[in-house]
Order: C-alpha cells, then sequence, then structure tokens
C-alpha cells in the first residue's frame, strides 16, 4: 500500500547530493529501497492505467564524462503517467517526450494551423498545468519569428505537469490527488496530440535522428 513519502526520502536524495558514491548507495541502501523505490512502486501499482515500471537508479556511464553513478531523481510511469521523487519533491507529467521527425513535422503543421492550433492552446489553457519539454532558441524553419503561437512551434517536446515540494515529507492523500489530478486535466492535451501527431510512422532503424 502506498504510504506517502516520508522525510527520509528527502533526506536521501539531500545526502546522495552531497555524495553520490557506491559507498553511500550501499550503506543507505535499505532507506532507498523501502522509502523510495518502494514507495514510488507502490504509487505507480494505486494510480495504474497501463503497466507500470521504476527505473533504475544507476547511470549509464558509458558515453559521458559525468561518472556520477547515481541518477539524483527516482522516476516510472503508470501507463502514459510519469512520477519522479528527487529532492525537490514529487513531479508528476505527462506528454509526448521522444517526438520523432515525422511527428515534430505533424504536430507544428497542426500547431501553425489557424483551426488546430488555437483547440491546443485551450486545452493547455483549461488545464492549469506546468508546460515543458525542449525547445529551439528560434523559430522553426518556415514559420515566422512573431507567430502568434510561436512558443508552442519552438517546442520539440510537449510535456505538462505540476510538483508538489517536499516540506517535511509528502502524505498519500495529497500525492495521489496531484497524480490523479495530473492524469484528468492532462486528458485534452493527449487528446489533441494523439488526433495531430499519434505515433512515429518512420522505420524503426530512422528513429532518434538529430532533427
Amino acid at each position: 500500500m502506498f504510504l506517502g513519502f516520508g522525510p527520509e526520502a528527502f533526506w536521501w536524495f539531500d545526502g546522495l547530493g552531497r555524495d553520490n558514491s557506491r559507498e553511500y548507495f550501499t550503506r543507505t541502501r535499505d532507506l532507498y529501497e523501502r522509502e523510495v523505490r518502494g514507495q514510488l512502486e507502490a504509487l505507480l501499482l494505486e494510480l495504474g492505467g497501463g503497466d507500470t515500471k521504476v527505473f533504475r537508479q544507476h547511470r549509464d556511464l558509458r558515453f559521458t564524462q559525468d561518472k556520477r553513478p547515481y541518477k539524483e531523481r527516482t522516476y516510472g510511469h503508470a501507463g502514459r503517467l510519469f512520477v519522479q521523487l528527487s529532492s525537490r519533491g514529487l513531479y508528476v507529467g505527462t506528454g509526448y517526450y521522444r517526438v520523432e521527425p515525422d511527428q515534430l513535422e505533424r504536430y507544428r503543421a497542426a500547431v501553425g494551423d489557424d483551426e488546430s492550433g488555437p483547440l491546443l492552446e485551450a486545452a493547455l489553457a483549461k488545464a492549469r498545468l506546468d508546460v515543458a519539454g525542449a525547445s529551439l532558441k528560434t523559430a522553426p524553419r518556415g514559420y515566422a519569428r512573431d507567430h502568434q503561437r510561436i512558443e508552442l512551434l519552438r517546442r520539440k517536446q510537449l510535456i505538462v505537469g505540476k510538483s508538489l515540494p517536499p516540506g517535511g515529507g509528502i502524505r498519500r492523500d495529497p500525492a495521489l490527488e496531484l497524480a490523479r489530478g495530473v492524469r484528468t486535466r492532462s486528458a485534452p492535451v493527449l487528446a489533441w496530440l494523439d488526433e495531430h501527431v499519434g505515433e512515429s510512422t518512420a522505420p524503426a532503424e530512422r528513429r532518434g535522428r538529430r532533427r
């Protein structure tokens, strides 16, 4: 059963921020498994909505000069809902994270269209969620810098969500209220993305290329 995230969970993240070492992780592993990963797994299972998964805490060090062995956040998903715990608190979001070139082309065409574009603006305004995701520094090719929806056109990802600060811990009911609220309020945004962007149709071997 999900009980909430006690202050010990955030103490653990604070400690990891000061000492990101195998020695620290080994010494505090029981606390991590019980208060961090265990409670996150319990939250995801309670939320349901599809497959649930908590990702490994170890970082992939093969292609980076940053050799810190552990991620300073613990995260997973319940269906399309992304849930993350860190020293900053609890974050819940959803949207299109990995956007392939064909999806990005459809997204920008739909945002730029004077019928479908305002529908996304309305869905975002009604959701009252924080909008995040990677963006270009300038207008994408073929679009004017002063386009009325330029902030949306510049985005390479569209993610909406909300967070709770850690305080003295995050109790069960506020955590569930946050997650279920994000799921409900984001539904029109996801519906717009599914209708106008959808899944990538590019061959698997061409996915993940820069754009």
